[in-house]
């Protein structure tokens, strides 16, 4: 290590410690112990443009180990991103461009929103599944424009949590050799020493996950770990982890290699002893020696010189394939392909009964090749989800060109993994498993909320009614669960137009993700020349059927129970009992509409409303009010035939019908 490396990294060290300790919260050790790995990684490897942070060929650095967030504020103000001084100095104050864990979209030059442990490991894995994808659909010989690497540095936590290892396993198999991350090994987590708790060999681990695996004993050896992740480079056929040795806190002749650098500043004499140990002055904060500025600037411009070249072969890739580079420009913009509108299919009675997963999956095969951008998969559920584009390959290794991803029974990682592929612009990705098993993707589902992007979940066997699994397969509080979840947008429909429809609401939204929800039992299709357009979807909820003289009561319905409020509408017309019926497929989407066409599907003089979903009740008093009915389920389900569970828990059009006249004394 040379002199200079050595003032550069101390100054990454510092100006940490230094805002950390301004903010009197935060994490000093692992932005000080790491120093070295990131400086090695961000100044002789990484490629990117600090005055263009969305460049498209990028290297992508993640950040995993999120707590340790001012080690990546540093190098980002360092190398030119537009974080000035003033923003280290503003560390975890109030809407400051440097968060206490890394965001997406507030600060430029993070890629991805992490804290939560695990799931920065895990996006990295979506990121670099993207980049296999684009390079294998556009790249051509002697044109590269989608070469480039996924970089983190991950932490203990990171490999304790679970959602590492699922992640893991499926980036061995796909031999994701873009894959480079670098493991604070540093023995310390919040409770002491990681001899308390974790204890097991990482390195066979990974390497049983067919992982490419070198270790660093000292992790101030710049030439070490430079020779490190040039050998993971050069490793093509499998992702690469280098384990660095490091000390937390490095620097610091009292709290070095201590619990007490975790999550506590240094404290101010401390700082100050650390500064004259590393040869800097302790008087001065926030100091960056001039040297190290230059070193720091040079890694930013020469990355503005291969932005340059990027976009010379850009251009000369357009000439030589002028349909491509179209396509690719169309994409990047956010745009869809000509005639996508009309790609949607539209279903009739005559067609017979058919479950939403089923009409899902005819709509995504119908608009599949106006959509090369949108891949997915199940995480091993396809033949229940219906998530399999027909026309197209399976992503493996020697054919990264497949659309159709195997995610095997990881649906934690498959969460996280589907945000990393849509962080990748101008991908959209999607995922597949039982709603029931929603409960697995919570953290990387409330991820994708926070950084307000749009991964598309398909979330099948939606209620009780898919009947024989029993208790532990039939959600009951998970619709509400999502629907809870601020900026998601959850979709319920009510027959296969409803769900075509709620596709291309889905990939409309240009904000927060979309959850659709479905059943395992066929439906009718609603015969849209006596009932409302199934285009009204998009508006949340609408009048489906009016009622022929003027309606007594609102009855609001979801999904598979929109058809069993129809039926209690015509049992009450019958007995001249006039009703409305509304289905109201999104909450969200019907919030977001104007007051007066909310006052027109729910009047506020319509006090006498019901309820009809096979989920939880909480929430529907919204809409109900307390003179109203909710029928919902608030106990879990049992084990039986759908249709017997379902007139158990009284979803039943007499056991409704006959609720309804005595609640109102009709």
């Amino acid at each position: 290590m040379t002199k200079s490396d050595e003032l550069c990294i101390n100054t990454i060290r510092l100006l940490s410690a230094d805002a950390v300790q301004k903010a009197n919260s935060g994490h000093p050790g692992m932005p000080m112990g790491a120093a070295a790995m990131a400086y090695t990684l961000w100044t002789k490897f990484m490629k990117f443009d600090p005055e263009a942070p969305d460049w498209t060929a990028r290297d992508r650095f993640v950040l995993s180990a999120g707590h340790g967030s001012m080690l990546l504020y540093s190098l980002l103000h360092l190398t030119g991103f537009n974080i000035s001084l003033d923003d280290l100095k503003e560390f975890r104050q109030l809407d400051s461009k440097t968060p206490g864990h890394p965001e997406y979209h507030l600060t430029p030059g993070v890629e991805t929103t992490t804290g939560p442990l695990g799931q920065g490991f895990a996006n990295g894995v979506g990121f670099a599944i993207a980049q296999k994808y684009l390079s294998a659909q556009y790249n051509r010989p002697e044109y590269g424009i989608f070469n480039y690497n996924i970089y983190a540095i991950v932490s203990d936590g990171d490999l304790m949590e679970g959602i590492s290892s699922e992640a893991a396993s499926l980036a061995g198999h796909l031999r994701l050799g873009n894959i480079i991350y670098l493991y604070d090994d540093n023995h310390i987590s919040i409770e002491g020493n990681t001899e308390i708790t974790f204890t097991e060999d990482s390195s066979k681990r990974f390497e049983a996950f067919g992982w490419h695996v070198t270790e660093v004993s000292d992790g101030n050896d710049v030439d070490k770990i430079s020779n490190a992740i040039v050998s993971a480079i050069n490793e093509k056929s499998k992702p690469s982890l280098i384990k660095v040795r490091t000390k937390i806190a490095f620097g610091s002749p009292n709290k070095i290699n201590t619990a007490g650098a975790h999550g506590s500043p240094l404290g101010t004499d401390e700082l100050r002893l650390t500064k004259s140990a590393l040869g800097f002055d302790p008087g001065k904060d926030f100091f960056i020696p001039e040297e190290a500025h230059k070193v720091f600037k040079e890694a930013g411009d020469k990355g503005k010189k291969e932005k340059s070249e990027w976009d010379k072969l850009f251009k000369k890739y357009s000439a030589v394939y002028p349909k491509e580079a179209e396509e690719i420009d169309t994409l990047l913009k956010g745009n869809f392909k000509k005639g996508w509108e009309k790609s949607f299919p539209v279903f009739s009675p005559e067609d017979g009964a058919i479950a939403t997963r089923s009409a899902s999956g005819k709509t995504l095969n119908a608009i599949s090749e106006y959509f090369p951008q949108l891949i997915g998969g199940s995480a091993d559920l396809e033949p229940s989800n219906d998530t399999f584009l027909k026309k197209y390959k399976s992503f493996q290794p020697g054919s990264y060109d497949g659309r159709n991803f195997h995610f095997g029974v990881r649906e934690h990682a498959m969460g996280a993994i589907l945000n990393g592929i849509t962080l990748t612009k101008p991908l959209i990705a999607y995922g597949g498993t039982f709603l029931i098993f929603s409960e697995y993707m919570r953290a990387p589902i409330r991820l994708a909320a926070i950084m307000g992007i749009r991964p598309v979940y398909v979330f099948t066997h939606d209620s009780i009614a898919l009947g024989e699994d029993g208790t532990t397969h039939q959600p009951v509080e998970q619709l509400i669960s999502l629907r809870s979840i601020p900026e998601i947008t959850v979709i319920r429909p009510a027959d296969a137009n409803e769900t075509s429809e709620a596709w291309k609401t889905a990939l409309s939204i240009k904000s927060g993700p979309v959850a659709l929800v479905l059943t395992r039992q066929k439906l009718p299709v609603l015969d849209r020349g006596k009932y409302a357009s199934a285009e009204n979807l998009s508006k949340g909820a609408y009048i489906l059927s009016e009622s022929k003289n003027k309606s007594d009561i609102i009855i609001i319905a979801t999904g598979s129970e929109v058809h069993l409020a129809l039926e209690v509408q015509d049992d009450l017309q019958n007995e001249n009992i006039s009703a409305r019926v509304v289905s109201m497929p999104s909450w969200e989407l019907f919030e977001k509409q104007s007051d007066d066409y909310k006052e027109s599907v729910l009047p506020e003089k319509f006090r006498k409303r019901v309820s009809v979903e096979a989920g939880s009740s909480l929430g529907w008093h919204k809409y109900v009010t307390d003179a109203g009915i909710v029928i919902g389920i608030d106990k879990f389900g049992k084990s039986a035939p759908g249709d017997i569970i379902m007139k158990d828990f009284g979803f039943d059009k007499d056991l409704i019908k006959n609720k309804i006249k005595n609640h109102f004394l009709l």
